[in-house]
This record gives structure tokens, sequence and C-alpha cells, in this order.
């Protein structure tokens, strides 16, 4: 688990938890070999990235991703081979294996820190720093305190001391992306869905949501999923993609649907129903949000 962050209340709303009695289960995916569902939903299981193993549905089309953008950074996402198992980070499988469609091939670190909202983090992170977008490197951790890239690399560290949390140089200079998967794993430690949901802004209409925009229970149990593909059609309907990490750290994966069969892999998403049902979470309220 992470480590306890300033107190035992706060280290209860870090992790990401899979709700109880709601917890969806479905198996009628499992062991599928069929290139398209029951309703022709088409995945190409030669293809690895997003964009091109999940083609947009009949009638659709890939809404338009920026160059550079964080929505082209995740669609253009390497995805390992089709049928890859969920692998926690000690590299054994989880037990619940009939609910993703994919894989991202980015690896889970060693210890039980990348969860759910760490996984968007991740990528967020990864991105910035390949556009060499260094200064927008920077995370809180749940108890406000930012922890930015650039100090880090400069030698800064926090050190946490009860309910206080300071920040003093003590190394040397390092921007190398080893150093950088140290930072992270820090911001791991301390950061979640709280610290993740502050640092975001809502979503309030449907048609603005976008690839790499997260659905957020920020708490306790708490728990995110990230748009990870997003199709259209001529009357403006949208169709998205969901991915998330978990608890205990593992795979980042891509969600089917297993409330409709006919779109799955494909969501139907509505920023302003009751609720949002995804494989593995129920989202009640809804809280859509980007950065």
């Amino acid at each position: 688990m992470k480590t306890p962050l300033l107190s035992a209340l706060l280290f209860l709303v870090l992790s990401c938890n899979k709700t109880t009695d709601n917890s969806p289960r479905d198996n009628s995916n499992a062991g599928s070999e069929s290139l398209e569902t029951a309703t022709s939903i088409k995945i190409n299981k030669d293809k690895n990235t997003v964009r091109e193993r999940f083609p947009a549905p009949n009638g659709y089309e890939y809404s338009t991703a920026g160059p550079s953008s964080f929505a082209e950074y995740i669609e253009s996402f390497p995805l390992k081979t089709y049928g890859s198992p969920i692998l926690k980070y000690d590299g054994t499988e989880i037990a619940t294996q009939h609910l993703h469609e994919a894989i991202f091939d980015i690896d889970t670190g060693t210890k039980d820190l990348q969860q759910c909202a760490d996984a968007l983090i991740r990528l967020r992170a990864e991105y910035l720093f390949e556009l060499k977008k260094y200064d927008e490197i920077k995370f809180h951790f749940t108890s406000g305190d930012l922890m930015t890239w650039n100090d880090y690399k400069n030698g800064t560290r926090a050190f946490v001391n009860g309910n206080s949390v300071q920040f003093r140089k003590t190394e040397k200079f390092d921007d190398s992306r080893e150093n950088l998967r140290k930072y992270l794993d820090l911001i791991f430690t301390y950061a979640g869905t709280i610290s993740l949901n502050n640092e975001t802004k809502p979503v309030l209409k449907t048609r603005d949501l976008k690839t790499g925009d997260i659905l957020i229970t920020a708490g306790s149990p708490g728990h995110i999923v990230f748009i990870a593909g997003v199709s259209e059609n001529q009357k403006g309907e949208k169709l998205f993609l969901l991915a998330e990490g978990f608890t205990p750290a593992q795979s980042i994966h891509l969600l089917k649907n297993p409330f409709d069969k006919e779109i799955s892999p494909w969501y139907d998403l509505d920023v302003k129903a009751a609720e949002t049902k995804t494989a593995r979470y129920y989202f009640k309220p809804n809280n859509f949000r980007s950065f």
C-alpha cells in the first residue's frame, strides 16, 4: 500500500478502491477470439496503438486530436499484444481478466504505487517530458504542497513529518528519465484522487469531452478512469473509450463495456447522467474533469 500521507486520515483518501456491492461481474466476453463483437464492432487485434486497434464504429469518425496534443499522445500510445493479461506490480496476474480489451505498453514499477490516479499522472508526465515541457510537470500532494519536476531534478526532496512537509535541496542535479521515474514514485506516494481532482477543471458539456479527460470520484473509496479515444457521428453524438489503473498497482488497461455489448469497448457518456457504470467501478455522481 502507499505510504501514509501526513496522517492516517489522509491515507484513507489516497487509494483507488473498487466498489463492493455494486461491482459489475460479467464473464461473457472471456475467451472471445472473434475480431468483432456480436454486433460487429471491429477490433484490429494485430494493431498496436489505441486508434489503430479500435477504429471508430460504423457511422463514426475519430474526433480530431491536434498534433502534439495529450489526446494524440494517448490515442497513439503503444499497446501490448492483444490478449495480454493485467499484471500487478509484482508480476503476478490479477484475478479479474475478462473486463479489459487492451494493455498499455508501459511499466507499472515494482512497488504498489502506480494505482488509479497515478496511471494518468504517469502518462501526463511522460507526455510532457517527451515534449520537453518540463515547467508543466508539477503535481500537488494531497496535503496541497506542490512538488515540481524542476525542483526535484535540481535536487530538492520532500521530508514529511507528521502534518508537515518540508522541502530541502539534498541531491545533485539530475534530469535523466531514470530520475523522472523516482520523482513520479514520490508523487504516487503522496498524491491521489483528491489532489488530481483539485488540479483539474470541470467539464460541464458532453460535447466538450476529449481524450485525456477524466471521470473521477475523489475520496475514499476513490477512483478515476480516463478517456482514451473519442469518436463522433454526423449528428455530433460521441462514443468514448475508457482506460484506467487500479489497486493494487497494475497494468494500465482499456476497458470493455459489459453493459452495452453492441458498442463495446466504446461507452456512451453523458456528463449530466445520475451515474456512469464502467466495467470495474460505478461513478455516482458524475465528475468529469480536464487538465
